[in-house]
């Protein structure tokens, strides 16, 4: 594994999250949200469990608990986005989530004190403009479905730099599959608790809770936490921008959701935004490695 090898791995895996907002259409119809973030991370966590074989035997207490806070990171950041989805389009959902890129510089300073780059306040309110043509359609009201998927992206921000610091002293493969436990039976605790024990209806119920657990969450996450091995957290975020490209593709076309000129402006706004905050770090991890082999 190389730089160039694993961004073109994380390119892949954004296609895969790109396609995981329909499914996660398709499981709605049958079951609850927290059903659904159950049944996905459930299955994600035994199939990555099989991979780990005898290195369980290494796992540590120190793992455990770093498992456990990015486990309720993502439960948060899942469920909320899950919720959303019930009340606002494939299309929104993934431009939305997509500012994950223009959260981490201020994750980063808020948590680990990294100065803000220079310009990433224009590429913020350049972001924020086309959520304002996205969700702002009917005046000056924000769809909660809209508010909690931007609740989901920030959440996706802190998960993304925290496991970064956290790749520097551990596994992978160990990480991903203490944290899709964790989500898992969070997940399992809360459905219990304030939904309907149901089981997916029918083919295309089981396949979307099959594909979001085996693909999108098991490949993804493993996939992500070990491209981020071989580049930065920043250069992550510019190859999730085409993430809501692909929402937004599959979305009018499979769903025939509406998608006029103003969700247009939005996306194309928000999408520059996404772009530039990302070129912005590739620059800055180019200028700190001194390398021109590190901007290849």
């Amino acid at each position: 594994m190389n730089t160039k090898r694993a961004e073109l791995l994380m390119l892949f895996v954004t296609f895969c999250w790109g396609s995981s907002y329909l499914f996660m259409k398709e499981g709605l119809d049958s079951i609850g949200p927290f059903t659904l973030v159950a049944y996905r991370f459930g299955i994600a966590f035994v199939a990555a469990a099989l991979l780990l074989g005898k290195a369980w035997r290494k796992v540590t207490w120190a793992m455990v608990k770093a498992g456990f806070i990015v486990g309720a990171i993502v439960f948060i950041a899942f469920s909320a986005l899950v919720i959303g989805l019930e009340s606002t389009t494939t299309s929104n959902a993934g431009f939305i989530t997509s500012l994950m890129v223009v959260f981490i510089p201020f994750v980063e300073k808020i948590v680990y004190h990294r100065p803000v780059r220079r310009g990433i306040l224009a590429t913020s309110l350049l972001s924020v403009v086309g959520i304002g043509f996205l969700t702002l359609q009917d005046g000056l009201r924000l769809n909660p479905g809209d508010a909690l998927c931007l609740l989901g992206a920030a959440l996706n921000a802190v998960q993304v730099c925290y496991a970064s610091r956290l790749l520097v002293k551990m596994d992978a493969l160990v990480l991903s599959v203490l944290q899709f436990g964790f989500t898992g039976l969070m997940g399992l605790g809360v459905a219990l608790a304030c939904e309907t024990t149901a089981l997916p209806s029918g083919g295309a119920g089981w396949f979307a809770v099959f594909y979001l657990g085996l693909v999108c969450s098991a490949f993804g996450f493993i996939a992500q936490l070990v491209a981020q091995k071989y580049t930065s957290a920043e250069r992550i975020g510019i190859l999730f921008c085409l993430e809501p490209v692909f929402a937004a593709m599959i979305g009018v076309i499979y769903l025939h959701e509406p998608f006029g000129a103003a969700s247009l402006a939005g996306a194309a706004l928000v999408l520059a935004g996404v772009i530039l905050s990302g070129r912005q770090g590739r620059e800055e991890t180019c200028k700190k490695a001194g390398t021109v082999e590190a901007c290849d």
